[in-house]
């Protein structure tokens, strides 16, 4: 029977940790965070625009979602989508 020391208890812990460190980060950064909708009213603050202009950019393709009867926005959506209109 065999015991192993305490250096190499000590060297095995780190390197399952650090392993698993870098396991959960590599997911972690392939799968972003929830991200937090915007009400009309926040966005229209947000983007400097009064609510007519963001009902104007809604009506011609702005990505929105309705739940409940309310307007919600990703703000990553809406800058992407601005961003490709400006480049076009």
């Amino acid at each position: 029977m065999q015991i192993i020391n305490y250096e190499a208890l000590s060297q095995c812990i780190r390197e399952a940790v650090r392993a698993e460190l870098q396991e959960h980060f590599k997911t972690a950064v392939s799968q972003p965070a929830e991200e937090r909708l915007l009400s009309k009213q926040e966005l229209a603050a947000e983007l400097g625009v009064s609510l007519v202009t963001l009902t104007e950019w809604m009506k011609k393709g702005l990505p929105f979602l309705r739940l409940h009867k309310r307007v919600y926005f990703k703000k990553s959506e809406v800058l992407k989508i601005m961003q490709q209109n400006f480049n076009d």
